[in-house]
């Protein structure tokens, strides 16, 4: 397999960019023209003694922003662990270089404007969750790889990457593929790899979320499926275990219910969602189960939503449609009415549901002699509303029965002996389910995962109801009020999520961007005039005039107008919410 480089030097002059790699016996330098944006392969004679140098972890890749072009690099990497013998790492910082010594050549809006888009760039790269390895494919499950032919084996990093879970796919085009010994695919989601102990024999624990860049964004903004049948918030989670020479795997989806539906924020705490009317649903769910057939082979589907209020006609809708499909099944189990007054223990009925099914689709797994004795001839295909929460409970039950299994036919576990019977690894298993549920939650909805306290436990406690609570308001806050309290968030992070993707593409010309529409008039008095209505009776209130019939006037006259003016916000509550600027129509519908 051809691999990328793993240590580089960045050597900068004023007109070029040396990117020198550093492994032993390679004389390959990356020289990229400041000016022409040219990118050619040298060697280390032709660095400049002159040339400012420091050692940099990775190339992320190129950008063009209002100001011209930019270098992304990975500056600071930590060792997540070993897989196959291939370290796996985590990004932890990075540097976004502008080819331009100077931005005197920009007006002062067009300097405003590439702060911004420099900052939206800057908000993807601080978000926890990018992996990368340099003589590995992290975008592939263990399945996959071993089902490749030769000439897949001898493509580079990039070209066989599964673009789906590449996230800086768009940031690597300028270098093609003679340059491919430079370019990391970097995956985003999750990776953890824990060394484990059950009956004095070590395994390899590895839990791997690879979360997709095709219909990528955040809660609320990007529901349902795009044209091409590509899912919001689809993330593939492989458990793997490795011990003595013999490999397992065990693979789940997740994904937004694969039809055109949106749940625009609107001011309520829970907007109702709205399924489309306009556009032939059968045709995107079609090409999404097409996707997913053909490479995950047969779909079992958990519908976890509610099967009353504003959730059912969702639920409905989709069981509709799966009725016609062949090589799937389609389950709905109210996950909230089911495990309501605290009854986490309902949540076996589903598992022992969908058990015989479990048992049909197997596993992947290699014996220590390299043999293939099993292959995983379906998989889960689970999804709630935000695909976080629920979804990530049901996925660890269902992962935990694979590796009872697995662990039994390795000699790991003894007959009759459970996984929940080993309290050290119970431990490690749990608390990694939850951070795995916290990673994908924070990618997609700004805060941590709700019901972590069941993953991590094993029991629903009222601390961990309140600490639901608490994650749930902050949802909330995100959700509405983005611009108006500058955590930039959900808009600004679905802008900074377009943007970073090439979803967006920042315009050469000296025309506006989208970032310089403003909002009605309107949307900024009515608040005001609401406040101010809203403050005037309560002074009245608490300055009370010569008689009773004066102050309840006052009072009566400011109420009557903070009510008006926030029934008319309340009315019209999606056009008072702070809305992505970047985003093109169709991820918005």
């Amino acid at each position: 397999m051809a691999t990328a480089y793993e240590r580089y030097n960045l050597h900068t002059t004023p007109e070029k960019f040396f990117i020198e790699a550093c492994d032993e016996g390679a004389d390959a330098v990356l020289a990229i023209d400041r000016v022409s944006n040219e990118m050619t392969l040298t060697g280390k004679k032709d660095v400049p003694p002159s040339a400012v140098t420091r050692p940099i972890c990775g190339i992320m890749g190129t950008i063009r922003l209002v100001a011209g072009m930019y270098l992304i690099v990975i500056t600071r990497k930590r060792n997540v662990g070993s897989l196959l013998g291939h370290a796996v790492w985590k990004a932890v910082d990075f540097d976004v270089i502008s080819y331009k010594k100077t931005v005197l050549h920009l007006s002062e809006i067009q300097s405003q404007e590439n702060k911004t888009f420099l900052s939206m760039i800057n908000n993807v790269l601080t978000t926890d969750g990018f992996y990368f390895c340099t003589d590995y494919d992290l975008t592939h499950t263990l399945q996959r790889l071993a089902n490749t032919s030769p000439d897949f084996q001898e493509m580079s990093l990039l070209e066989r990457a599964d673009q789906r879970f590449v996230w800086n796919g768009n940031l690597l085009r300028e270098l093609g593929c003679t340059l491919h010994k430079f370019a990391l695919p970097v995956v985003h989601g999750f990776i953890v790899m824990k060394p484990c102990r059950i009956n004095g024999k070590i395994f390899e624990w590895i839990l791997i979320s690879r979360r997709s860049c095709f219909r990528a964004g955040v809660r609320y903004y990007v529901r349902g499926i795009d044209s091409e049948g590509h899912a919001a918030n689809f993330v593939e989670t492989e458990q793997i275990v490795l011990y003595e020479g013999a490999k397992a795997s065990f693979v789940q989806t997740r994904g937004s219910m694969p039809f055109y539906w949106s749940q625009r924020p609107n001011l309520k705490y829970k907007p109702k969602p709205v399924i489309s009317k306009t556009t032939s649903h059968l045709d995107g769910f079609q090409r999404h189960f097409d996707s997913q057939l053909l490479i995950y082979g047969k779909q079992s589907i958990l519908n976890l939503v509610n099967q009353k209020g504003s959730e059912k006609p969702l639920e409905q809708a989709f069981a509709k449609m799966v009725s016609g499909m062949n090589n799937g099944i389609y389950i709905a189990f109210d996950f909230h009415k089911e495990c309501s007054h605290m009854r986490w223990d309902r949540l076996q009925i589903l598992v022992d549901a969908v058990a015989e099914t479990q048992d049909e689709y197997g596993y992947f797994m290699v014996n220590s002699e390299g043999k293939t004795v099993a292959q995983q001839k379906g998989v889960f295909r689970s999804n709630c509303m935000d695909c976080l929460d629920r979804t990530n409970v049901i996925q660890s039950l269902l992962a935990r029965r694979s590796l009872q299994s697995q662990l039994q036919r390795m000699g790991v576990l003894n007959v009759g002996q459970r996984i929940e019977e080993q309290a050290e690894f119970e431990k490690i298993y749990k608390n990694a389910w939850a951070d795995n549920a916290n990673a994908c939650a924070v990618q997609y909805a700004g805060t941590g995962a709700l019901k972590t306290d069941f993953t991590r436990t094993g029991k629903r406690t009222r601390w961990g109801l309140l600490m639901d609570g608490w994650n749930s308001m902050i949802r909330y806050y995100k959700n509405n009020f983005s611009d108006w309290i500058q955590t930039v968030w959900f808009c600004w992070f679905q802008d900074s999520i377009d943007l970073f993707l090439g979803n967006f593409a920042v315009d050469e010309s000296d025309g506006p961007t989208p970032l310089r529409v403003q909002k009605d008039w309107k949307f900024l008095t009515l608040p005001i005039v609401m406040l101010v209505a809203f403050s005037m009776c309560i002074v009245c209130l608490l300055m009370a005039g010569d008689t009773w019939t004066e102050t309840l006037a006052y009072v009566m006259f400011w109420g009557a107008a903070s009510a008006i003016t926030a029934t008319i916000i309340l009315f019209n509550g999606q056009d008072f919410v702070d809305a992505p600027k970047l985003v093109h129509k169709e991820k918005m519908d």
